[in-house]
């Protein structure tokens, strides 16, 4: 207990401005920034968030994931009661949260055309098409092609930068480049070549 108490409390920011000290502000809540208790820390903080929970919910770190099935209305409605229990969770724990940054997303094959008009914390979460998690783009209608338009994206950046650095270095070089830089952002699309803006296919 000791030791928690001196990894949570008794720290300051110390704020400057070219080079001089401005002030020195006394931290009164949070976990500090890079410290190895602080994951493990927060992650005991919120062991309990899947309490009464109906539906799925998955953790990362601060990512926090809710889905189910939605076949009728009861299904919509049981989501929305899941959502409730996480509001009144946040306010328990003093947890702030913004649902504003939230998003709402139906993943189907056919087109869904009514509202979903989920709502955390008396705020409605805004709907999308797409949504970015853990690494990857998903789109509401299950294609791939933002995330594979972006893992080319990034591929080209990084060819491009590796093609002016090692302009004059030997082939060898080269090669190991692409490999430990290039490829690492192809992986994040599919296994067939991609066929990118230039006319080529990169695998």
């Amino acid at each position: 207990m000791l030791m928690l108490g001196s990894t949570c409390f008794g720290h300051h920011n110390v704020h400057h401005l070219d080079l001089r000290m401005i002030r020195i502000v006394r931290v009164t809540s949070g976990v500090p920034q890079g410290t190895l208790l602080g994951p493990l820390l927060f992650l005991a903080y919120v062991t309990d968030i899947w309490r009464n929970m109906e539906s799925t919910i998955r953790l990362f770190a601060d990512d926090c994931v809710i889905y189910r099935k939605i076949i009728n209305n009861e299904d919509r409605g049981k989501l929305q009661k899941n959502l409730f229990s996480l509001g009144e969770w946040a306010v328990e724990n003093a947890m702030k949260m913004n649902p504003s940054k939230s998003k709402a997303i139906c993943f189907a094959r056919a087109s869904v055309n009514d509202p979903l008009n989920y709502s955390l914390m008396g705020t409605l979460i805004p709907e999308a098409i797409s949504c970015k998690y853990l690494g990857m783009i998903l789109r509401s209608d299950l294609s791939w092609a933002d995330q594979v338009n972006c893992a080319v994206k990034n591929a080209w950046k990084a060819l491009y930068f590796n093609m002016r650095i090692l302009k004059k270095h030997i082939s060898n070089t080269k090669r190991l480049a692409y490999i430990s830089i290039c490829v690492r952002f192809l992986k994040m699309g599919p296994h067939a070549g991609i066929r990118t803006g230039r006319d080529k296919y990169v695998r």
